[in-house]
């Protein structure tokens, strides 16, 4: 590889590691807090309903992945459903109520009291996914919101609120992996707790 190609990389990789250092000294509380929140609608029957536009969408898909498969040892599949994958139940509601709707819609035919709505924006200003949260308070689900930025509207529709709290968005997505990581932690039981900590870190 050129020295000319280490040059551009090398600062991706320092603005990711300053972003790592400036969120454990604040934020991991939020991180615990929503693996907590979905870790107890599990255990009362509940489930998760994750969605986002774009790379978050993957991000979604990703949390739920992980929920519905498995994470390092065996265990019984977590129940999620990620509202981005169904192309055409995404394309009637977008042509028949408009984008904003697409995902509000889906919270309002499956969301139940105590189910997590999941919503993930890097902008903090996705309006289909701020009308989901606000769906999902309306219907008695528990919100996560997890943004970039300084959180936007969506910081005041989330109960449990993941914030990267910077400029650089494309960022907020190395907090994926642990929320999913810590999430089916609080599943699986003490045992898995020292080989995903090191994952994490």
């Amino acid at each position: 590889m050129s020295a000319d190609a280490i040059t551009l990389i090398t600062p991706i990789f320092e603005h990711t590691i300053a972003a790592h250092r400036r969120f454990a000294e604040r934020g991991l509380p939020g991180i615990a807090a929503a693996a907590q929140s979905i870790a107890q609608a599990f255990g009362a029957g509940g489930k998760v309903l994750a969605f986002g536009n774009g790379g978050s969408a993957g991000d979604a898909e990703h949390l739920v992945a992980e929920l519905v498969g498995r994470f390092e040892i065996e265990r019984r599949p977590l129940p999620a459903i990620a509202l981005t994958c169904d192309s055409s139940t995404l394309t009637s509601l977008a042509n028949d109520y408009g984008y904003v709707k697409v995902f509000a819609r889906q919270i309002e035919a499956l969301g139940n009291p105590g189910d997590v709505a999941f919503g993930i924006s890097t902008s903090g200003r996705s309006e289909n996914v701020e009308a989901a949260l606000i769906a999902a308070k309306a219907r008695g689900l528990v919100t996560i919101a997890m943004t970039g930025r300084d959180g936007g509207r969506m910081g005041s529709d989330g109960e449990t609120i993941g914030l990267l709290g910077q400029n650089i968005e494309a960022r907020l997505r190395i907090w994926s992996s642990p929320l999913n990581d810590v999430t089916v932690i609080q599943k699986n039981g003490k045992r898995t707790i020292r080989r995903s900590v090191s994952r994490i870190a």
